[in-house]
């Protein structure tokens, strides 16, 4: 069993790669009520009440991936309602830590006077009065009122999630979501799920076509017991011909981008695609900023249609807002679908794969040193310097980088009021960058030490590497 950082990861691995197994043996229909059981096969229940409602909650899962399309614009995360029935509504509540004080501070805060006070001088709040505004909590001197949000609603970066009025299973805002993923990873629970087209990849594998797999750089963080070269290899015995690195299409970027502001004067990456959704979503005035470059994925999933427009391009990586980037229509026609790293985990082990007995093998084409840098926040920027030094152009880069949505809003607020002479801004939704992305197959600091050895191993020249990709 892969290692991951929680049961809910490994559940959904399980379930993809039940489905893998049974879609490479072409009985998946014959199968399909069978894969619950060998999910949860009893006789007692080891993450719900029962094993049937964990067998129901599996079903949906399955059904969830069956159901995933490339082909529409729906949201790519989804609530699986029966799933999503443990936390409780939040809010804000009183704590045993109330002294039954006679200064009733929090009492008076309430603009809506919804706190009561019990016999034993307790107080109490009246949720049908309660407007969540929190002044309680800010003035009781014993902090004892404290605000139970749902883990999902508190990790949301665009706060899109809240209770279904009627269910009271978390709902979804799809105009407000930016697709990021944090809720997928955060939910205790697993009822918030990222689409899957783990049934439309194996199909275009199973096809003799020629495949591409374009592999993001936060790879070097992933995979960590086997090495990068061994997945390599991996992934040519699942099907693909060529394995090509993303970081050579984050080099193009590079030099696009260092251009590009040169010549504006300011800009906002366009490489993460939850950062572009949330500047479009709330901050309309600055879109005019979005660099016009294409993301990483798609500048060499671009490159490689132009040579062979037959071919069929998967992109690997550890996010899920890539799956809603390659419906866009920009993108859509260089990128035919998306695999997560726990995905393509799940797709090694359904082939029964063995990794470490594979031997070694090389991209064939990879990036260089500042491409790979892409995937921790700090990396754009610093290729967008050494870009210009190596086209010799003289720019004055005062640039901001963040990554998180606290450190996001900020910088783009500054840039919003001309505060600081910003006119660069660098932004990744995950904290940390793509390394902290929601589908690495786990989340630890040794990650970004793996991520910047792989780094190092790569050319120190962007335009150098970009002449690589006359080998496709």
């Amino acid at each position: 069993m892969p290692k991951f950082d929680t049961r809910v990861q490994e559940l959904r691995y399980r379930v993809l790669k039940e489905i893998a197994k049974h879609i490479y043996n072409d009985d998946l229909n014959q199968y399909f009520y069978d894969i619950p059981k060998a999910i949860v096969p009893g006789p007692k229940p080891s993450m719900r009440c029962c094993i049937y409602k964990e067998r129901a909650i599996v079903e949906e899962r399955i059904k969830v991936v069956l159901n995933a399309s490339t082909n529409n614009k729906d949201n790519v995360i989804k609530v699986i309602d029966i799933a999503c029935d443990e936390c409780p509504l939040g809010g804000y509540s009183v704590t045993d830590a109330c002294r039954g004080c006679i200064a009733h501070r929090c009492s008076e805060a309430c603009p809506k006077k919804a706190i009561n006070f019990t016999n034993n001088l307790t107080a109490t709040i009246n949720k049908d009065l309660c407007i969540n505004c929190g002044l309680c909590a800010k003035a009781c001197p014993y902090s004892a009122i404290e605000n139970r949000i749902r883990p999902c609603e508190r990790i949301c970066k665009n706060k899109c999630i809240s209770p279904d009025p009627i269910t009271n299973a978390a709902k979804i805002n799809d105009e407000k979501c930016i697709h990021c993923g944090s809720c997928v990873y955060m939910c205790p629970f697993g009822a918030i799920v990222d689409e899957s087209y783990i049934v439309d990849v194996i199909g275009i594998l199973k096809s003799n076509v020629k495949k591409v797999a374009v592999v993001a750089p936060s790879i070097g963080g992933n995979f960590t017991e086997f090495g990068v070269k061994k997945v390599i290899a991996a992934l040519k015995e699942l099907g693909f011909d060529m394995v090509i690195e993303a970081a050579l299409g984050a080099d193009i970027v590079a030099k696009n981008e260092s251009m590009e502001l040169a010549e504006s004067g300011k800009l906002t990456s366009s490489c993460c695609p939850a950062f572009t959704s949330y500047i479009e979503k709330n901050y309309p005035t600055l879109k005019e900023h979005i660099s016009n470059s294409l993301s990483p994925m798609a500048t060499i999933s671009r490159e490689i249609k132009e040579k062979d427009p037959t071919s069929k391009i998967i992109f690997i990586g550890p996010c899920t807002a890539k799956k809603f980037e390659i419906k866009d229509d920009k993108v859509k026609k260089y990128v035919d679908s998306c695999l997560t790293f726990e995905e393509v985990q799940a797709l090694f082990d359904a082939k029964e794969i063995d990794i470490a007995s594979l031997k070694e093998e090389e991209y064939d084409l990879s990036g260089s040193y500042y491409g790979r840098g892409f995937a921790k926040c700090g990396g754009l920027t610093n290729a967008v310097k050494q870009s210009l030094e190596e086209e010799n152009i003289s720019f004055d880069v005062h640039g901001v980088v963040c990554s998180g949505i606290k450190d996001i809003k900020n910088a783009l607020n500054d840039m919003k009021n001309n505060k600081n002479n910003i006119n660069f801004i660098e932004g990744m939704m995950c904290d940390g960058g793509c390394i902290g992305g929601p589908c690495n197959l786990t989340h630890e600091l040794k990650n970004k030490i793996y991520l910047d050895k792989y780094a190092q191993a790569a050319d120190k020249s962007i335009n150098k590497n970009i002449n690589k990709k006359e080998g496709l």
